[in-house]
């Protein structure tokens, strides 16, 4: 591979930095509202809270904008006090250097995944199986959602026992019931996840998100909140095609054990696969820049 890219760099005037920021503010507003408002009543939502529970951030720290690596700002004294940034002749920015000695090994990993999930074509056979494959032959079959199961615990082993297991997302296999483990087709493990990870995965896209998030201030705002809101796209249609009954949230099932259902979340693949490659790409950009 030839030498990496950098992202040019930008210096934005205080007017235009702020703009960005105030638009940033009220986006990721918009896409938090119902976290923010269920936290406040102390109520829970096993579909959209998966975002915020799984990844493991705040909707305060999607409202913090960041320019990303490259860009300097005029007169910008909050971000200056922010960790890993510096000030030279009154411009603000990430400084390279510092980040890149604390988190380089995390940007050089999360680049050899993205680069190698982008070199591969889809693979659109997996129907979903993954969420009944975590419950299969389990005496606990609720433990994971609090949702009942669409087709019972017969029906849900059934439908395992019917369609092949291919997984190729680790963080997914993981989840697998002992029973379900050794029905599927490779045994993952988290050192050959850049080996088998593919963009047909709807979990390999929500992750975009989780890499925004390891990447930090690196990150330009606006592709953390785009990343974000594929992420909560992907994971309604995950819970639908799930084995779980989501009527309750106005959804309906992709039923995936049936011809229909599985033309139907095939389609999905590829349109969520379509709208994650120019994702994909900015952010091994970014990883680039930091370890350019």
């Amino acid at each position: 591979m030839g030498a990496m890219p950098t992202l040019a760099a930008t210096v934005l005037s205080p007017a235009d930095w702020a703009a960005r920021a105030t638009a940033h503010r009220d986006r990721a507003d918009a896409l938090t509202e119902g976290r923010r408002e269920r936290a406040a009543r102390g109520e829970s939502h096993a579909i959209e809270d998966f975002l915020f529970e799984y990844y493991n951030a705040k909707p305060g720290q999607l409202r913090r904008w960041h320019p990303g690596i490259g860009v300097a700002l005029q007169a910008a004294d909050a971000h200056a006090e922010q960790r890993w940034y510096v000030t030279r002749d009154g411009e603000t920015s990430l400084d390279r250097a510092a980040f890149a000695a604390e988190r380089g090994d995390t940007a050089l990993y999360i680049r050899r995944l993205l680069v190698a999930t982008a070199g591969r074509a889809p693979l659109l056979g997996c129907f979903g199986m993954h969420e009944w494959a975590m419950v299969y032959r389990s005496a606990d079959v609720e433990r994971r959602h609090g949702l009942p199961l669409r087709l019972g615990s017969e029906g849900t082993d059934a439908a395992v026992e019917a369609n092949p297991l291919v997984c190729t997302h680790f963080d997914a296999f993981r989840f697998f019931t002992p029973e379900a483990v050794p029905r599927n087709s490779t045994q993952l493990t988290r050192s050959t996840q850049p080996d088998s990870e593919q963009p047909g995965c709807l979990h390999a896209t929500m992750d975009l998100y989780k890499w925004c998030l390891k990447l930090g201030p690196a990150v330009p705002g606006e592709l953390l909140l785009d990343c974000f809101a594929l992420a909560r796209d992907v994971r309604r249609v995950d819970m639908q095609a799930s084995p779980y009954d989501v009527s309750s949230y106005g959804l309906s099932a992709i039923a995936v054990e049936t011809p229909a259902g599985k033309s139907e979340y095939a389609a999905r693949q590829r349109d969520f696969a379509r709208r994650a490659a120019p994702l994909r790409e900015r952010l091994i950009e970014v990883c680039d820049a930091v370890l350019a």
